[in-house]
């Protein structure tokens, strides 16, 4: 009588078709890995126009502004109507962060670690007179294109 022979472990087609599934599973999660702590880099970025966003949304209530007129020369300048001073100095991954006519308030990122300089741009648009809501704000910048914020 023939012994009968027991298979011992997997085949080469067997190790072949692992090492394909995860060789493709790689191509897709590294991109998406690497998106992903870009995005965790620049919510610094975002955060940090939080007290300019309040500074100017101040601004606009204590100065009585009813108008894009009045708004554009009340709230317009860091470090003035409650608005606080520029950032210039980078710090973490915030290069800085600015003012400028009509309340835009522009972030910039660093162009060190992952990061390439991209901007964070709100623009505040003004309510109508009365209403609860004065300004209400617009997302802008090249960090929209890069799908970073």
């Amino acid at each position: 009588m023939k012994a009968q022979t027991v298979q011992k472990g997997f085949t080469l087609i067997e190790l072949m078709v692992v090492v394909a599934i995860i060789g493709i599973l790689a191509a897709i999660a590294v991109p998406q890995y690497q998106t992903y702590t870009k995005k965790a880099k620049f919510s610094e970025v975002v955060g940090a126009t939080a007290p300019f966003k309040l500074g100017v949304e101040l601004c606009a209530v204590d100065q009585g502004v009813s108008s894009a007129a009045e708004f554009s020369t009340a709230c317009s300048a860091a470090g003035t109507n409650d608005i606080p001073p520029a950032v210039t100095a980078a710090s973490g991954y915030v290069a800085s962060v600015a003012v400028a006519s009509g309340g835009v308030i522009e972030a910039t990122a660093v162009s060190t670690s992952g990061m390439s300089g991209e901007t964070y741009i709100l623009t505040p648009t003004l309510g109508a007179t009365g209403a609860s809501n004065l300004l209400s704000w617009t997302k802008g910048g090249t960090c929209v294109a890069a799908s970073i914020c």
